[in-house]
Parts: C-alpha cells; structure tokens; sequence
C-alpha cells in the first residue's frame, strides 16, 4: 500500500477530520506586526515604567512640590532620598579604594 493512496492529496496538517472544533488562521502576509505599537505600546509603558519606579514621595504630590514645598512628609521623604544616596555613594569609593592595588607593595619589583 502506498502512502500517497492513504493520504489522498492532503496535506501534513490535514490529515486528521477534527469535528467540532473551529480553527482560525491568518496569513502571515496579511498581519501587521507593529500595529498599534507607537499608539498603545509608548502609553503602556509609560504606565508600566511609573507602576515599578522607585517612587521617593507619594503620588499625590508633583515633582515641582517636591522641591519647594516642604511641608507634610516630602521633607523626609527628600531626606532619607539624599542619606540613602550618600551611603551608596560612600560605599562605592570605598569598593573602589579597597580594590585598588598598592604601589608601595611594588617598588622592588624587577
């Protein structure tokens, strides 16, 4: 028996009646891959980049707000900001100082 006899012209992806189930296919020519990528991809990021940023003061107060007014909890918010910066800062000279070799180790070297 033949192979071409069992599958009467149909094709690999065809070869088994399926009932009851609908499929949909859409050519790969007639799709559009970037569509709607400038209108809902920037605004979507957007939004995903502020849900996950590390937010300093609360929402509710704009960025001008942050830095001349200093009233309800902005003036913490601002300083903790500024002390958590210095102790990173710090930490990241010292990282570099220690990791620096000493040349005085080096002087009768050949």
């Amino acid at each position: 028996m033949r192979l071409s006899s069992i599958l009467n012209g149909a094709h690999f992806g065809n070869l088994a009646k399926v009932h009851g189930i609908v499929t949909y296919k859409l050519s790969p020519f007639e799709q559009r891959a970037f569509a709607g990528a400038i209108s809902n991809g920037v605004p979507n990021m957007i939004r995903r980049f502020r849900s996950n940023v590390f937010i300093v003061a609360p929402r509710e107060y704009p960025l001008s707000s942050l830095i001349w007014d200093f009233g309800n909890n902005n003036l913490v918010s601002i300083a903790a900001f500024i002390v958590g910066y210095l102790i990173y800062d710090l930490t990241e000279r010292k990282h570099h100082a220690l990791a620096r070799k000493n040349p005085a180790d080096f002087e009768n070297d050949e």
